[in-house]
C-alpha cells in the first residue's frame, strides 16, 4: 500500500543505488525479527524536503554557520523567543506542509503487518504521524504543539499561526534559506517589530513542545522506550547518525541485550563498530524493496 511519491533530492547526501546483497542482508534482517524496534532521525525526512543538521555537503551546518536555538537561550531571553516565533511565524506554512515520503510509509504499513514493534522518531516534523503510524513515541515532541512553560496548557501550532496573523497583520518578512525545524533565516531589522502572544490563560510563555538543544528527554519517556525496547528482538535505525544521547543510550541499551542492530544511513554513524549490519542507502530507495 506505498505510495510511489517522487522523492525531493534537494536536502538527500550523494550515495549508491542500493546493492543487491546489502538489500538481501536486510531483508534477511527484518525477516528474522518477530518485534522490530525502529529509531529514524532526520535522514528520513530528507527526502521530504526538509534539511537535517550533520549530513556531508547538504545539511545545516555543512551549508551555514547558523545553530539551532538552545533551550537556556530561549527561556532566558524575550529577544530570542522574539527571534525564534518570528523565523517560525514565516516557515510554517511550507515546514507543515510537507508530506511523508515512502520511508514512511513503508514503516507504517510493518506496523500494520505487525512487524514493527515500536517506532520512536527523533524528527519533530510529524511526518510518521501524517503516514499513520500509532505504536509511535516523539522522543524530540513535535513542533505542531505548543505549550505554556508556566501552566502546561497546550495548543496546535496552527492555531497559533492565528494569533500571530491577528497580531501581526501589517508585517512581512523575505525569508532567505529554511532550517531544519521548521524556521526561516531573517535579518534582526526584520525581527524587531514582530510581536509574540503569550499564553491565553495565565500570561506565559509559549515554547514548542519539542526538546531545544540543551535540554533533556523526561524521564517518564526514557523510561517507556526502554520498556518498548525490552519487549523487542532486534534494533534498526533508519536515518540517523545517532550523534545526540537522548537516541544513542537505546542503541547502547540495545547492544547490551545482545540484541541484532541494522543501521541504513546515508554516512558514518556512532553505532558503525558494533553494528550487526550497516546500509548506505536512502531510506526511500532501500525500504521498499523489503518485504
Amino acid at each position: 500500500s506505498v505510495s510511489r511519491t517522487s522523492p525531493n533530492l534537494a536536502f538527500v547526501p550523494a550515495c549508491l543505488p542500493p546493492d543487491p546483497v546489502e538489500v538481501e542482508e536486510l531483508q534477511h534482517f527484518v525477516s528474522n525479527s518477530k518485534r522490530l524496534f525502529v529509531m529514524t532521525g532526520a535522514g528520513i525526512s530528507t527526502e521530504s524536503g526538509i534539511p537535517d543538521y550533520r549530513s556531508e555537503g547538504v545539511g545545516l551546518y555543512a551549508r551555514t554557520d547558523r545553530r539551532p536555538i538552545q533551550h537556556a537561550e530561549f527561556v532566558r531571553s524575550a529577544s530570542a523567543r522574539q527571534r525564534y516565533w518570528a523565523r517560525n511565524f514565516v516557515g510554517w506554512p511550507q515546514f507543515s506542509s510537507h508530506q511523508p515520503n515512502t520511508a514512511h510509509l513503508v514503516l507504517r504499513d510493518w506496523e500494520k503487518l505487525g512487524k514493527l514493534h515500536w517506532l520512536v522518531t527523533q524528527n519533530v516534523d510529524a511526518l510518521h504521524t501524517k503516514a499513520g503510524s500509532q505504536r509511535m513515541t516523539e522522543l524530540h515532541g513535535c513542533t505542531h504543539r505548543v505549550f505554556c512553560l508556566a501552566c502546561g496548557d497546550q495548543i496546535l501550532r496552527s492555531e497559533l499561526q492565528e494569533h500571530f496573523e491577528a497580531l501581526n497583520p501589517t508585517w512581512k518578512a523575505e525569508a532567505f534559506g529554511v532550517a531544519p525545524d521548521g524556521d526561516v533565516f531573517l535579518t534582526d531589522e526584520h525581527v524587531c517589530n514582530f510581536q509574540v502572544p503569550a499564553c491565553r490563560k495565565c500570561g506565559g510563555i509559549l515554547k514548542p513542545d519539542v526538546t531545544f538543544f540543551g535540554d533533556t528527554v523526561s524521564r517518564e519517556k526514557v523510561n517507556f522506550v526502554h520498556q518498548r525496547l525490552a519487549e523487542s528482538d532486534s534494533m534498526l535505525v533508519a536515518g540517523s547518525s545517532m550523534q545526540v544521547y537522548s537516541g544513542y543510550r537505546f542503541a547502547l541499551a540495545a547492544r547490551e541485550k545482545q540484541l541484532p542492530i541494522a543501521i541504513l544511513n546515508i554516512g558514518p554513524t556512532r553505532l558503525d563498530h558494533f553494528a550487526s549490519l550497516k546500509l548506505n542507502s536512502r531510506c526511500g530507495e532501500l525500504l521498499p524493496l523489503i518485504v
